[in-house]
């Protein structure tokens, strides 16, 4: 054999050997840089994508109840129309309300109302007055004094936002006071009378539509 031929041989035993340790160093080096990726997409902190439980006892902005749906959606008798009238006005809009506007008309009490600035009315509905027997309610609407005082209790003499009703005590304009509480969507007067549609605008008062006739205490 030559000694060209020798050199050739010992190269490709030497290349041979080296080979297997190459490929097995490529092979390492990729497993670590995935390994590494791994690692870093591990350790790199989960986005949050939760957002804060939502609140129910927040209190509502506009109207709000069961009976506000009710509410004529246009016209004069709509939210949009009362907001425009004072109450007494706005009131005899509202088909629901009509025994309530009678009785304020008996009392003579329509230019107190409208004329009255921020004030909060507890308006009975028309079912509120129909759980009085008749006999009864006949002779309150024929007694104006006693007429006067039930329907100013009704009445109080500043704006109330639905967040003061949560535990209030207010004086009215008959002198006595009433109580309310709740919270959301949820409120009693008196813890007796529900509210059904509340936080109603008009010009000069916010109304709460009750199912219940409040008596002065």
């Amino acid at each position: 054999m030559t000694t060209s031929r020798i050199r050739r041989v010992a190269v490709a035993v030497a290349a041979a050997a080296v080979l297997p340790f190459s490929l097995a160093a490529c092979s390492d080096s990729g497993k670590n840089e995935a390994s590494g990726s791994g690692a870093q997409a591990s350790s790199a902190p989960a986005q949050e994508t939760s957002s804060a439980p939502a609140d129910s006892d927040m209190t509502p902005d506009g109207p709000f109840g069961p009976a506000c749906a009710g509410v004529p959606k246009e016209g004069a008798g709509s939210f949009d129309g009362m907001a425009k009238d004072p109450v007494a006005t706005a009131a005899s809009n509202n088909p629901a309300l009509s025994t309530l506007v009678t009785a304020v008309k008996q009392a003579g009490l329509v230019d107190t109302l409208n004329n009255a600035q921020n004030i909060t009315v507890f308006a009975p509905t028309n079912d509120a007055f129909a759980k009085i027997p008749k006999a009864d309610l006949d002779k309150v609407l024929a007694d104006k004094e006693m007429l006067t005082k039930i329907l100013t209790y009704h009445v109080v003499g500043q704006k109330l936002t639905p967040k003061q009703l949560e535990n209030g005590t207010f004086e009215t304009l008959q002198k006595s006071t009433l109580t309310t509480k709740g919270s959301g969507e949820e409120y009693t007067v008196n813890d007796s009378s529900k509210v059904v549609c509340g936080n109603v605008p008009t010009a000069n008062a916010t109304v709460y539509i009750v199912d219940t006739v409040l008596m002065p205490k």
